[in-house]
C-alpha cells in the first residue's frame, strides 16, 4: 500500500507553557515564508502552531494564515503536517480544488471566507494558478478581491491567470499593493514581459 505524504500528519506535543505576545508575533511573521525559522520556533515552542497574533481588535493571525496570505506553499504544507488546521482559505491556496469544493456544497456561506486581514477567497486561489479552481470560485460567488488576485497571479507570472481576471473579472488594472505598486509595475519588475505588455496594451499605469 503506497501512502500519500500529505495524509501523514505528525502533531507537535504541546506543553501548554505561556507565551508571549512577541514570540507569538515573531512565529506569524515567519509563517510569511521563513520555513526555516518556522521549523526552528515549532521545534522549540510547540504551543505556537495555533496561536493568533493580533494586529488589532478584529485581524487576528495564525502562521498557516500568514503562509496562506502569501502563497507559501511550503511553509503552509509543512505546518498542516503538524497538526495545523486546514481552512478553507488554504486549501484554495494550495489549489486543493475539491477540498474547496467540497467546503462549500456543505455550506454555501463558504463562498465568503475570508483569512488573515480579510483576505477573500479568490485572491488566495489566485496563488495556486489553478484556474479552473478560481472560475469555480467566481462562478459561485466570490466576487471580491479580484484585484488582489491580479496582484497575486502577476507576482507569480501566470500570464493565462491574468488574462482570464482581467477579461472575467473587472480588477482595478491601476490598484496598488502594499508595497504601492501597481501590477504593470510589478510585471516590469520581475522582468515579465508578456505580462507587462498585456497589461500596457490595457491602458495599464506603472
Amino acid at each position: 500500500m503506497v501512502i500519500d505524504r500529505e495524509d501523514i500528519i505528525t502533531p507537535v506535543q504541546t506543553t501548554n507553557t505561556p507565551l508571549s505576545t512577541d514570540l507569538v508575533r515573531e512565529f506569524v511573521i515567519a509563517g510569511h515564508g521563513n520555513l526555516e525559522k518556522v521549523r526552528k520556533m515549532l521545534g522549540e515552542k510547540p504551543d505556537l502552531l495555533n496561536e493568533a497574533y493580533a494586529w488589532t481588535e478584529t485581524d487576528h493571525e495564525t502562521a498557516i494564515q500568514a503562509a496562506a496570505q502569501v502563497g507559501s506553499v511550503p511553509v503552509a504544507t509543512y505546518l498542516l503536517e503538524r497538526g495545523a488546521p486546514l481552512e478553507i482559505c488554504t486549501a484554495a491556496m494550495l489549489g486543493r480544488r475539491e477540498e474547496v469544493e467540497k467546503r462549500i456544497r456543505e455550506d454555501r456561506k463558504n463562498i465568503n471566507s475570508t483569512g488573515a486581514h480579510g483576505i477573500p477567497l479568490l485572491p488566495h486561489a489566485a496563488w495556486s494558478r489553478n484556474l479552473e479552481l478560481v472560475q469555480y470560485l467566481f462562478r459561485n460567488g466570490a466576487k471580491t478581491g479580484s484585484s488582489s488576485a491580479l496582484h497575486n497571479a502577476v507576482t507569480r507570472g501566470y500570464y493565462d491567470l491574468v488574462v482570464w481576471l482581467v477579461e472575467n473579472a473587472s480588477p482595478d488594472l491601476n490598484s496598488k499593493n502594499f508595497q504601492g505598486k501597481t501590477p504593470l509595475l510589478a510585471a516590469i519588475e520581475t522582468k515579465q514581459e508578456t505580462v507587462a505588455q498585456f497589461l500596457r496594451e490595457l491602458g495599464a499605469k506603472e
